[in-house]
């Protein structure tokens, strides 16, 4: 038996980092989608989502992340299919680290594995 040996082909969160607090994330449009929180040594401490029961989506989502301080940059996608992003972009994460984000521990159970 001859075993192949595949890449990850899921990608990230193509937008650039930017800083964490109220103003940017009151910039934003009250959409649906995902996010990526990011510590001040550079490593992803979550990955969230901004669903339909954000009252203004990612704006909401956002404003609370800044207020809890779980890191000080963040990256978003506008997504409607922001359930099933979110599982890629933590499998994705777990392909490459090993991990999840240190916050996203509690939502393993949820993942399947990318290959």
């Amino acid at each position: 038996m001859s075993y192949r040996r595949t890449m990850v082909s899921a990608r990230g969160i193509s937008r650039p980092l930017q800083d964490l607090n109220a103003e940017a994330a009151r910039a934003l449009s009250a959409q649906l989608g995902v996010y990526e929180i990011v510590d001040d040594a550079g490593a992803t401490v979550f990955i969230g989502q901004a669903g339909g029961l954000e009252t203004f989506g990612l704006r909401s989502a956002l404003e609370r992340e800044a207020e809890a301080s779980r890191g000080v940059r963040f990256r978003y996608e506008f997504t409607h299919a922001y359930r099933t992003r979110w599982q890629e972009l933590l499998m994705l994460h777990h392909a490459i680290h090993g991990d999840v984000p240190v916050n996203n521990r509690d939502d393993t159970h949820l993942l399947g594995r990318l290959s």
